[in-house]
């Protein structure tokens, strides 16, 4: 049986090369043109080949985000586009407009063509219709229960995609006017301002409701669906998707390369027990800055999966540095610090190919060779000696 698919979101290309370093086996980008999320950095086609032959070198895939919905004026350019993108080598193009998946086709571009989570794809009939179509895979919406997408891959008719993890839509996913009509900022052509999430006054027949100093809000809790992965390995999901092109590389590092973890435990033991899943759920909480909770795999979620007070998002801090050499001669690790931290101190090193590890940290020196009282300042380099697991691109983190 074939591995299912992890995959993981980018907004630029450090952040695509982190994902697959850290266990994504493809990742999802935007291009300038054509795409959603629209304040993302987002990848010139320059960017996308130098993507595509970095993640072909790790046995990796692209998926390149071709999920506007346009309007005519928005339609200039898109042939030339489409094949820009096959001439670079991506994999996969994901697509919201039957327009586009015709031009793509009838070009003759060489990627597969999957129908994206905008078209609300919620039962087998719809998947069926998308192969009629042509189509290679179908992202199903997020409003499948965990019975309904075991229905959808019984009938085996098209690969199917799930989101396991990140934000929720307080609407069906691709139907949302909120934005469009409070802001002029079309969520489904790159504007979404996430109205959702705005504080409220509530009024009922002229008089507030709402906490004035606790206003009301309307959004979801983000997903995580660690507890329901084995299942939708069990009824045959080709592909496990997370949220989050507008997300740092810390959490997209995280979020990886636990899921990965979680992903090939199962695998290699059939079954998970308990203190598995705690684990897992634990890492991923380190990059967490919003609640998180089952979605739909449940059934249709209540009030305690929404957001209705006290959500705003908090920085957690706890990534202070990045691994960039280590030489393992002088045991001397060269660190890029990126939040306050302290020498003489009990840090967390997560990396690629490293489990997270206490390390006590030493002496701290800069480029000059100075002894650092404190680390403070972002993207400045420092050295020091290292005793334990390290390689580059590591993490080091704080223990809370």
């Amino acid at each position: 049986m074939e591995k299912i698919e992890l995959l993981a979101p980018a907004g630029n290309l450090e952040k695509a090369k982190i994902a697959i370093l850290y266990g994504a086996d493809a990742v999802y980008i935007g291009g300038k043109q054509f795409s959603l999320r629209s304040r993302a950095s987002n990848f010139t086609l320059d960017d996308i080949a130098e993507l595509v032959r970095f993640a072909n070198a790790h046995q990796a895939k692209v998926h390149v985000t071709v999920n506007l919905l346009p309007h005519d004026e928005d339609l200039d350019g898109l042939s030339d586009y489409l094949q820009a993108l096959d001439k670079a080598g991506v994999h996969a193009i994901i697509v919201a407009s039957p327009a586009i998946m015709k031009r793509a086709k009838a070009l003759g571009c060489h990627y597969e063509i999957h129908v994206s989570t905008q078209h609300s794809s919620t039962n087998s009939a719809a998947v069926r219709f998308w192969k009629g179509q042509g189509v290679d895979r179908v992202v199903l919406g997020r409003e499948c229960t965990l019975d309904e997408v075991e229905a959808i891959c019984e009938k085996n008719i098209l690969p199917i995609e799930v989101f396991i993890h990140g934000g929720m839509c307080i609407s069906y996913s691709g139907r949302c006017v909120l934005s469009n009509h409070m802001t002029l900022r079309d969520a489904n052509r790159g504007g979404c301002a996430q109205s959702c999430r705005w504080k409220y006054h509530l009024i009922e027949r002229g008089e507030e409701i709402s906490d004035p100093s606790d206003l009301f809000s309307m959004s979801s809790k983000d997903l995580q669906a660690v507890r329901y992965v084995e299942n939708l390995i069990q009824c045959g999901v080709s592909s496990l998707k997370i949220e989050g092109r507008m997300k740092s590389a810390y959490y997209l590092a995280t979020v990886v390369s636990s899921y990965r973890r979680l992903i090939d435990m199962i695998y290699e033991k059939g079954h998970l027990e308990a203190e598995d899943i705690e684990a897992i759920e634990r890492e991923i909480r380190k990059a967490e800055n919003r609640p998180t909770g089952p979605g739909f795999y449940r059934g249709i979620p209540d009030e305690s999966v929404q957001l209705y007070v006290d959500h705003d998002e908090i920085v957690t801090q706890e990534y202070v540095a990045s691994v960039l050499d280590f030489d393992p001669f002088t045991k001397t690790a060269v660190l890029q610090v990126k939040n306050h931290f302290r020498p003489y101190s009990t840090l967390e090193i997560f990396g690629p190919n490293i489990s997270s590890t206490a390390i006590e940290v030493g002496k701290i020196t800069d480029e000059d060779g100075f002894e650092l009282e404190v680390c403070n300042k972002p993207m400045q380099i420092v050295y020091t000696k290292w005793d334990g697991p390290i390689e580059k691109d590591a993490m080091i983190r704080k223990i809370k």
